[in-house]
């Protein structure tokens, strides 16, 4: 059950007493690997920063991003908005250009499946498309392991013996009985992840042969312990970790990176963001100024002079979301419009009902207004999961019309929710590369929008559905509009 954060914390073994960041980040500039995080919603670049992140994956923009000799990038996928079998289709397909692409610029490749802290996704599915494609068509041989790291520093989202929970106020709760456990499309009743990786995989692996790193392993074993139980593993074996801080991660990392140097042994990670930080040696940044966000630029003056206002867009249905909504529209002096979502899956209401919203929000920007466009807050889900997706796209569809209509260029773009910022992405704003900046808060990544972009330059802020106090995004757009 739920259990105290801080008294939690303190009773565990003291961190591992050095930093390593600058060892990994150091092999990782000498290595001969290319390490690329597919990301199943945007949100996954919420701990990196002067990364770039792909939102098509081609044979020539692979191509072009490993000439350019990048040593990390990010490729959204998007995929958690997808079938199952679009899904698996689409892991396959990445993970064989990508080895093509390794195999012409000799390069080794370290794939990344990194997906939600809070276990929904399409799990052990888009593992088990990537490892398949990898020990098929590449060269590298079998892999050893699987390894499941869900944990995300700046969500609170915290693995102690083995169970996963979810920091909220003072307590720590098992992620299975949060709200996110009740996901239409991928709800779990595990908090254990031995026995979520056994219920997830239908039994196939049992929770016995689930092997753990424990916080002991970590914090007293350091690096040397990590190798040693990494070392065990083989024939696509589920091992779990245990970790409470960024130092336990670094420690994780910096062992794997030693079994697989020293004992030629190979792994496939399932992680939610903060592993990918620690993997690539990234040392954290302060939270970027309201400047460098908002970057200034001209075009987002009107005609007459005046600053533009601030676009932000939410689709996201979860209870953490409609609470910072809520928290939003108190503020003084925003322009709020209400989208109904019957009207945007009434194909007959539809049109009438994206051309008037875009009609608002162009005049309400043009003077300097933050506006927010949001989806009436009733959840419509369908008969089975792949209706409800349906439903979902469907309504994130029309959100995404409205922005790729906008002739006025806002001052930013906040987008809430993962499947919206997406499409918001790669069909609002045309996104095809983009660079990480940073942080606008604590694990809510900003990035900067590509020459082939609607806006170019413009700073567009990913704001996942399930991160950040109830005040987090009013604070955010009243830090943006000074």
């Amino acid at each position: 059950g739920t259990i105290d954060k801080e008294s939690t914390v303190r009773n565990l073994p003291d961190e591992w007493p050095e930093s390593l960041m600058s060892t990994i980040a150091e092999r990782v500039a000498h290595d001969d690997q290319t390490i690329v995080a597919l990301d199943d919603d945007p949100t996954g670049t919420q701990t990196v920063y002067d990364l770039p992140v792909l939102t098509e994956w081609s044979l020539e923009t692979l191509d072009t991003e490993f000439r350019r000799g990048t040593p990390a990038f990010y490729i959204m996928t998007n995929s958690r908005s997808l079938t199952p079998d679009a899904a698996e289709l689409l892991n396959k397909e990445i993970a064989n250009r990508l080895l093509v692409t390794a195999e012409k610029y000799a390069r080794r490749l370290s794939i990344i499946s990194r997906s939600d802290s809070t276990l929904r996704g399409h799990y052990p599915l888009e593992t088990d498309a990537i490892a398949n494609t990898l020990q098929t068509l590449g060269k590298g041989g079998s892999i050893h392991g699987q390894i499941i790291v869900p944990f995300f520093l700046e969500g609170g989202r915290l693995t102690i013996d083995d169970v996963h929970y979810v920091a909220e106020g003072s307590s720590l709760i098992p992620a299975a009985e949060t709200p996110f456990a009740k996901d239409a499309a991928f709800g779990f009743t595990q908090s254990n992840l031995l026995d979520y990786v056994e219920e997830k995989t239908k039994g196939t692996i049992k929770r016995s042969e689930v092997k753990s790193i424990t916080i002991d392993d970590v914090r007293r074993g350091g690096p040397e312990r990590v190798r040693a139980k990494l070392k065990g593993l083989s024939n696509m074996q589920a091992c779990v970790v245990n970790a409470v801080s960024l130092r336990d991660m670094e420690v994780f990392a910096l062992g794997l990176l030693d079994s697989e140097a020293k004992d030629m042994k190979r792994f496939l990670v399932r992680s939610a963001a903060t592993f990918v930080q620690a993997r690539i040696g990234l040392p954290k940044r302060p939270i970027l100024a309201a400047s460098v966000i908002n970057n200034d630029d001209p075009l987002s003056y009107s005609a007459d002079g005046k600053k533009t206002g601030g676009l932000i867009v939410v689709g996201s249905y979860v209870p953490k979301t409609t609470a910072q909504l809520e928290s939003l529209l108190a503020l003084d002096g925003m322009e709020k419009i209400e989208i109904n979502v019957l009207d945007l899956i009434d194909s007959g209401k539809r049109p009438t009902a994206i051309s008037s919203t875009l009609d608002q929000v162009e005049k309400a920007i043009a003077c300097g207004k933050n506006t927010v466009v949001y989806t009436s807050r009733k959840l419509m889900t369908g008969s089975d999961p792949s209706e409800s997706l349906a439903i979902g796209n469907s309504v994130s569809d029309g959100l995404v019309s409205i922005v790729s209509k906008l002739k006025v260029q806002p001052r930013f773009i906040i987008a809430k929710g993962g499947i919206t910022s997406s499409d918001v992405a790669t069909k609002g704003l045309g996104i095809r590369r983009a660079m990480v900046l940073g942080q606008a808060a604590p694990g809510i990544p900003v990035w900067s929008i590509g020459d082939e972009g609607k806006f170019p330059g413009m700073s567009y802020v990913v704001f996942p559905g399930n991160v950040g106090g109830n005040d987090e995004l009013s604070k955010l757009v009243s830090r943006l509009s000074v």
